[in-house]
């Protein structure tokens, strides 16, 4: 016998930071989190999407022992609840020798109802089709005579799976999501979410994890709409909580009348971008058990603003930068280094890289014999720099930070195996002019969590000095790159737009530097290849979202696009089925 509908439920939303493949980790945060949801009367308490495993396990949850020990999770933490609060849990589900992304309700010590992800994506950082099989079209679940939809994530990017819970009798939509930021996200999930709310006229629940995975962020920002679409409540972004929200049935239609987090700030733009950047590196270093970071320390913008990230990402005890000077630096990368750093609060070494140098042109001398001096020597320089600071991260367990910006991976105006050294770059998704922004809004701004000092850390004379690697006598990053406010325009429309040449050039720019801007585009691809990850902040990130080929001899003419010629197709198009003539 079903039971009796109620006409109030509290539901908890736990918008918590899991790790991939610490199941008994993630399982602890389960229980913490239903326990202090109980002490608040919870009915039930939900969780992000494959919160169990960790979002995305990629081919890890291919392996026979990790859907088993999953699974084993799952039961163990249903048998749990005789008593208290009902569970609402995201885990891998093998079920007919079929692996599925799932969503289990765990209630009165069984698991009641498993539902599965029914949209798998395959696009951009999604591989989903890979490794999961499609669920059915779901029916709603009970809980307390309650019918609650549970479209998982993608589930409501379309119609289709909403309409068939609205069909069914769901009365609350829940949305559990593994759903990473980038910039412009949240209004979009916005307008996702109040498309399916008129569509079905239900209210939803919008939960989505937090944290850093890899590449990716994963901001919360967690949100409920009402039928009417007004917003019932609103989490924070980048933080955990764990917030109860309590629903009324009124007239026949739920809705949510109270939250203690209703109107939680959310970042948006440029601040949202440096805080995506800072926790991004903050669980990368913590969840694979780092001590603590090193970087090169330039007294350049780039290697300042990863410094003040690195330091409100993890404390100024667990930082420390390194000054690596030689013949070409000037006083003032020296003066500049030093007062950020010390600003900062972190500890600060200097290190002269002459007698390395030096010691690598003599050993190269004769194989170098008849040949200019070229750009391999001032290569050294920046090698010999990487080799000391991984030295330092294999004596002191640090990890290396990089500092190059998305403009220099564009165009390979970097050096393999030297200031590419690192185990992750927080500030690879964004272009030069980019960190100009966000270091002037880190001297005024820095996140409510975040573990650095207040105030001014990045002075403006070094935001506002010529950029220079110093690797010549007067060198000027201008030498060999077009103006980085031109360049970033160019890289934008060539990577985020996929813009052919004749397009940006129709928009006001030289066709020359277009050309010369796609050609180094290209060629650096071998490089990127080879950078240490980072952080995911634009649409389209080098690895994940933007796979090109490094062998690739296709190359934009920069002329107009030819027009295909319909009159060559047979039978007209290719999705028309027709009978074979033989």
């Amino acid at each position: 016998m079903a039971p009796r509908p109620s006409d109030s439920l509290t539901i908890a939303l736990a918008q918590l930071n899991p790790t991939v493949g610490d199941i008994a980790g993630n399982a602890d945060k389960v229980r913490r989190a239903r326990a202090q949801a109980m002490a608040e009367g919870a009915d039930l308490v939900a969780f992000p999407e494959l919160f169990i495993a960790g979002y995305p396990p990629e081919d890890l949850v291919l392996k026979p022992a990790f859907q088993a020990a999953c699974r084993a999770a799952v039961e163990a933490l249903a048998r749990e609840t005789v008593d208290g609060p009902a569970l609402l849990v995201g885990t891998p589900w093998v079920e007919d020798g079929k692996l599925y992304n799932a969503y289990a309700l765990l209630a009165g010590g069984a698991i009641e109802a498993i539902r599965c992800k029914v949209d798998l994506p395959n696009y951009g950082v999604f591989d989903e089709k890979r490794v999961f099989t499609p669920g059915p079209l779901p029916g709603p679940i009970l809980v307390k005579g309650v019918r609650i939809g549970i479209p998982i994530c993608e589930d409501i990017w379309g119609p289709e799976v909403v309409e068939c819970l609205s069909e069914t009798g769901g009365e609350i939509l829940l949305v559990p999501n593994g759903s990473p930021y980038w910039r412009g996200k949240t209004e979009h999930r916005l307008n996702i979410a109040v498309a399916r709310v008129v569509e079905s006229g239900l209210p939803l629940i919008y939960l989505n994890m937090v944290g850093g995975q890899d590449e990716l962020v994963f901001d919360g920002a967690s949100f409920v709409l009402n039928a009417d679409r007004s917003v019932g409540a609103q989490l924070p972004t980048f933080r955990e909580c764990v917030t109860v929200t309590k629903w009324q049935r009124e007239a026949g239609t739920w809705r949510c009348i109270a939250a203690p987090m209703a109107s939680a700030a959310v970042e948006e733009g440029d601040k949202a971008d440096y805080a995506a950047c800072v926790l991004g590196l903050r669980d990368y270093v913590d969840k694979n058990g780092f001590s603590g970071v090193v970087l090169g320390l330039s007294g350049g913008i780039d290697s300042a603003i990863c410094a003040a990230m690195a330091t409100d990402a993890l404390g100024a005890k667990r930082v420390r930068c390194v000054m690596l000077p030689y013949r070409f630096t000037s006083q003032d990368s020296l003066d500049d280094a030093a007062r950020v750093a010390n600003a900062l609060g972190v500890t600060y070494d200097t290190l002269p890289i002459e007698q390395v140098v030096l010691g690598l042109e003599g050993v190269l001398k004769p194989a170098f014999a008849g040949k200019p001096r070229d750009v391999t020597e001032e290569n050294l320089q920046a090698r010999a720099r990487g080799t000391i600071l991984m030295a330092i991260s294999n004596k002191f367990g640090l990890m290396v930070v990089t500092t190059g910006n998305k403009s220099e991976m564009s165009v390979g105006y970097a050096t393999l195996y030297g200031d590419m050294n690192g185990g992750f770059n927080p500030i690879k998704d964004l272009y030069k002019t980019e960190v100009f922004r966000l270091s002037r809004l880190r001297n005024g701004w820095k996140p409510d969590w975040a573990l650095g000092p207040d105030g001014e850390v990045i002075a403006d004379r070094l935001i506002d000095k010529p950029p220079t690697a110093e690797l010549r006598e007067n060198q000027k990053d201008q030498d060999t790159l077009p103006p980085y406010d031109m360049l970033d325009q160019i890289l934008e429309r060539l990577v985020e737009g996929e813009e052919p040449i004749a397009s940006i050039v129709a928009s006001g720019f030289d066709r020359d530097i277009v050309v010369k801007v796609e050609r180094m585009l290209n060629l650096a691809e071998y490089k990127r290849r080879q950078a240490a990850p980072g952080v995911k902040v634009t649409l389209r990130s080098f690895g994940r979202d933007r796979r090109y080929p490094i062998v690739n001899r296709f190359r934009d003419s920069g002329g107009p696009l030819p027009e295909p010629d319909p009159t060559l197709l047979k039978n007209g198009a290719v999705t028309k089925s027709e009978a074979f003539d033989f």
